[in-house]
Parts: C-alpha cells; structure tokens; sequence
C-alpha cells in the first residue's frame, strides 16, 4: 500500500462529500432529532460513536473487497504487469465518475433493495440516546447505496490484500467526516468552495491523470532501459572488435620482427 492511494482515497472522500451530505443529510437530521433531549456532551459522543460505525462498515467493504481481489484476481496478475495496469484503469476510471459520469447509478439502485432490507433493524436503533444504539446506527448508515463508496471500493478490490483494502475505506470515510459533522454555516462554506473552485472535478482529473501515469510511465520507462540496454550491447560489441583487431595487427607486428 502506497502513501498515493491513502491520499487519493481520503480526498475522494473529502472532495465527494458534498454528494454525500445530499445522499445523507436526511439521515444525519433524523440521527439529531432523536438526540435532542440528550445533554450537549452525550450528543457529541453519540456523534462520533455512529460515525465510527459507518467507517467500520466501510472498512468491512474494503476488508470483502480486498478478499475478493485477492482470491479472484491475484491468480491473473503473476509474474505480469496486470495489477498496475488494473490499478490505473481504476483510478481513470473513478476520475471520471467524480467528473460526473454515471457510470455507478445502476449499482446504487441495486444496492437500495438491500438498503430497504435493513429497515427493520434501522427502525430499531432509534431514539439514538445510547452508545450501542448509535454504533448500531453507524454500522447500518454504511451499507447506504452511494456510488462514491462504490468507486471507493473498486480501488479497494485492486489494492493488492483485504488489509490494504480495509485501511483505504477506512480513509476514505474519514474524508467524507468533515462535512457531515460541520454546523450549518461551515457546511454551506465548504460546500461553497468545493463547488466553486470545482475541487471535486479537479480531484476527478488528477486521479485520472494518476492512473494515466501508473499504467504509462512504467512502460516508458522500461522502453528506455531497453534502448540503453541496446545501446550498451553494441558499443560492448564494437570495443571487442575493435580489441582484437588491435591484438591481431600486434601479432603481425611481432611476426614480422621475428623475422628479421
């Protein structure tokens, strides 16, 4: 696991987040309404307790996703150069999903039936005024359908181990942590400034450019290693010949003293 794919995954998160407090803001609402009769330093920890919830479901997501690479695909990616070409085609093309491509909205309606699924047991956890409670909340609040954690999970599934995959979810839910727990005021402000310094498409770009780099740059390099391999091979091969040329005429040289 690299330190750019932690980085990439947190601000995937951080930059998409305006997406998720209009998939969740709801649910976020709901959560503070049945904690109002709480004092202000229960609601805090009730606060952090359901938000740590969601992010271990993420990262159980990214622990699945992980194992699912690992049994599926590491099989195929051998002694070749398949996991870093998968790797970038991956960031490509969760680029272009937070360009605003909806490549994912099939698998987010998917998703909502087993969504609908858990409202039984999210009809239970309320009124939010316990620990368990919230962590319960949190832990079912992760299994929301939201392509944003999809694409999180497509680069959890090529990130080599279930660990590796487990910790990037993790991250990337830490990222989406600011703006779901900010007043009214911060949350307008940085939503403001996400949108109008397009910080969400700017994201979008460089992961794409990033997975450009991981699948090209490789194989420049090599290209030129083997040029200068190339290269090297010749001159090695003039030099010989041009040693034993002058071994030759010394030869001669001294044939034809001998001679004399």
């Amino acid at each position: 696991m690299t330190m750019a794919l932690l980085i990439a995954a947190f601000l995937m998160g951080f930059f998409g987040s305006p997406h998720c407090l209009g998939m969740c803001g709801g649910i976020v609402t709901a959560f503070g309404l049945s904690m109002k009769e709480t004092s202000p330093a229960k609601k805090r920890g009730l606060i952090a307790t359901y938000h740590l919830g969601r992010l271990l479901s993420y990262a159980l997501l990214g622990l699945i996703a992980g194992v699912i690479g690992t049994t599926v695909l590491t099989p195929l990616m051998v002694g070749n150069s398949t996991p870093r070409i998968l790797l970038g085609l991956v960031l490509v093309f969760v680029g272009l999903t937070m360009l605003g491509l909806p490549f994912l909205n099939k698998l987010e309606r998917l998703g909502m039936h087993f969504w609908q699924a858990l409202s039984p047991l999210r009809q239970k956890v309320f009124p939010l005024n316990t620990f368990p409670r919230a962590l319960t909340a949190g832990l079912l609040w992760g299994f929301l359908p939201c392509g944003l954690v999809y694409g999180a999970l497509l680069i959890a599934v090529v990130g080599h181990d279930p660990l590796t995959g487990a910790v990037l979810m993790f991250v990337f839910g830490l990222g989406t942590v600011p703006m779901l727990v900010a007043t009214h005021g911060t949350v307008n402000w940085m939503r403001n400034q996400i949108g109008r310094l397009r910080l969400r498409q700017v994201n979008g770009v460089i992961m794409m450019l990033s997975g450009l780099a991981v699948i090209a740059v490789p194989m420049i390099m090599a290209n030129m290693h083997g040029g200068h391999g190339k290269i090297s091979h010749e001159q090695m091969n003039h030099e010989q010949m041009n040693h034993e040329q002058m071994n030759h005429e010394q030869m001669n040289h001294e044939q034809m003293n001998h001679e004399q």
